[in-house]
């Protein structure tokens, strides 16, 4: 908190520095009075680092204050209001409304999580903050519930603390090696230091979504490094209160930006369910992706159910949110990681993890860009609310998958059962044999393909579709082989959504998406269903066909919606290996 009276002194020749208000590794944060208009005001005093050399303190000044001139034109209700930038003894200072109120995270802390009618006008608020400021190609990058201010009497939402903000263009995520924001609110893709634009602040709202619903973040854990794998590589798990928003919460927290939520849908999903207390239903199909997230060829051996720790620890932010958190050492944070492993993992995991941060740090390669080139911890592979990876846009959706037998089948496209997200995969062909990771085995079928399975599955052929099962069933691998049909791969998979509820029990949350696989026409169809029956519960299908050589090809992976995570690596092995004969 403040303490009056403390260095006193005046800045600009107008704006009297009463007391400190906060103080985080960007600088520190006055109640001020400005006296040429008699109005009290919040001033930044940006902190500058005296070991930085002249040239890069001058450059980053210059920056800061063009930024912040930037932002002062944003003018919105739910920004906050810059009224002035001044420069006094070369140190820059951003002069702010002063809003009377306490942060989003203070009030979380102070009344608990928010229900969701508010978490709605909370993100309502947000999202037309954040639209304002791309349109006038400012990113916010640092959007967590500390810089959020919450007015007190009128309730008013107001964004603020745009100390990191960048004008787009700008470098985004490191400075010699160094994290810059706040790494439980931080999108994927500005963690692999790969780029960074208005749907990595979408996923950080999504994020806050979460934490003022349950009160944390869901990718809080004990260290640095457990948070980075957290953002790029585990399961995302909404926390319960989310259920409600559910879908606007996980259309934000898709790991691909070009398959985010945008901002008018997120709107439009949040009023809907303000205006009617209903859970909204996405109408508007997922952006086509680019291929964002990598696949990893050469995958360990997953790790089971690793626990999640229930962890607190204490806000680095100040009171107010007016703070930026320190800079942080991902390099550093990846090094702790390795060694705190809950789960077994291959030797060969570990050295190349450790060789490769030994190789990097040097270099100020981010601590997520290693992680994406082997996983980090040797545990798990990226995953996304729907799977996705280089050389294919797919779309989130719904699919059906294989029944087991003795039970009705989960038809997918064609008839066929089908439960995969759409991964992209380098082009394979008969000549060139596939890498099987560790815990895999080749399957050479003889329906004429082979891929990569668990092993531990076994093959059971069900009429024209052949499953690779897990012990017990409870995760199933589905392959058909066909004839091309009228519409290609997506007329298929669009005929096989719409009769979802007649051969899926409990059908629901079905999506369709066009893409390519290998270069070649595919469609990507996910959802969710009740299972065949109260013993195996709800279950979660990713599926892709694709045309190659006058064949239609369909896989898919069913599991329960526990094993998500399980399901959609054997899925991109699936596809990584997946060799036609």
């Amino acid at each position: 908190m403040g303490t009056e009276g403390e260095n006193v002194r005046v800045i600009a020749g107008r704006y009297r520095l009463e007391a400190r208000i906060g103080r985080g590794g960007m600088g520190i944060v006055w109640r001020a009075t400005d006296e040429l208009l008699g109005r009290r005001v919040a001033v930044k005093e940006l902190a500058l680092d005296g070991s930085t050399p002249d040239e890069q303190s001058r450059q980053r000044r210059e920056r800061t204050l063009r930024e912040a001139r930037a932002v002062a034109r944003l003018g919105h209700p739910h920004i906050i209001v810059v009224h002035d930038v001044v420069e006094q003894d070369e140190r820059p200072y951003i002069v702010m409304e002063l809003i009377d109120g306490g942060s989003l995270a203070e009030r979380i802390a102070a009344e608990g999580p928010v229900d969701a009618r508010e978490a709605a006008r909370i993100g309502i608020d947000l999202l037309g903050a954040l639209r304002r400021a791309h349109d006038a190609g400012v990113l916010h990058r640092d959007l967590k519930p500390a810089n959020v201010l919450v007015e007190a009497g009128t309730d008013r939402v107001v964004l603020t603390d745009f100390g990191i903000a960048q004008v787009a263009g700008a470098t985004t995520l490191t400075e010699n090696g160094s994290f810059v924001g706040s790494p439980e609110y931080t999108a994927p893709e500005r963690m692999s230091g790969v780029r960074t634009g208005p749907e990595s602040d979408l996923w950080s709202l999504g994020a806050l979504l979460c934490a003022v619903l349950s009160g944390e973040s869901p990718f809080r854990r004990d260290s640095l490094g457990g948070i980075l794998h957290a953002v790029v590589f585990d399961e995302i798990r909404p926390p319960a209160q989310a259920a409600p928003l559910l879908p606007v919460v996980r259309g934000l927290l898709e790991r691909d930006p070009d398959r985010r939520l945008d901002a008018a849908e997120a709107e439009r999903l949040l009023r809907a369910f303000r205006e009617t207390g209903r859970t909204p239903r996405v109408t508007k199909p997922p952006r086509t992706s680019t291929g964002y997230t990598p696949t990893r060829r050469d995958l360990p051996h997953p790790h089971r159910g690793a626990p999640r720790p229930a962890v607190h620890h204490a806000d680095q932010d100040v009171p107010g949110g007016q703070a930026e958190q320190p800079a942080l050492d991902p390099v550093a944070a990846l090094r702790e990681q390795p060694a705190r492993q809950r789960q077994p993992q291959s030797t060969r995991s570990v050295l190349v993890a450790a060789a490769l941060v030994a190789a990097m740090a040097g270099a100020g390669v981010s601590a997520a860009a290693l992680l994406m080139r082997d996983g980090g911890d040797g545990g798990g592979t990226p995953s996304s609310s729907a799977p996705h990876a280089p050389g294919t846009s797919s779309t989130t959706g719904d699919s059906g998958e294989p029944d087991p037998p003795s039970t009705p089948a989960e038809s997918g496209p064609s008839g066929t059962t089908s439960g995969t997200s759409a991964d992209a995969t380098p082009t394979v062909t008969a000549a060139t044999a596939p890498t099987v990771p560790s815990g895999y085995r080749l399957a050479e079928d003889d329906r004429g393909f082979s891929l990569a399975v668990p092993e531990d599955f076994t093959r059971e052929p069900q009429g024209e579709r052949v499953f690779y099962m897990s012990p017990g069933q409870e995760i199933r691998i589905g392959i058909k082989v066909d004839d091309p049909a009228e519409g290609g791969p997506a007329g298929v998979m669009r005929r096989a959504h719409e009769k979802g509820p007649s051969t899926n029990p409990g059908y629901r949350d079905g999506r369709v998406a066009e893409t390519t696989h290998d270069g070649r026409p595919a469609a990507f169809w996910e959802f969710t269903w009740d299972g065949f029956g109260a013993a195996e519960g709800p279950r979660h299908t990713y599926d892709l066909c694709w045309e190659q050589d006058g064949r239609l090809y369909d896989v898919w992976v069913s599991a329960p919606v526990g094993k998500v995570s399980e399901a959609k690596e054997y899925f991109d092995v699936a596809l990584d290996t997946f060799v036609r004969e």
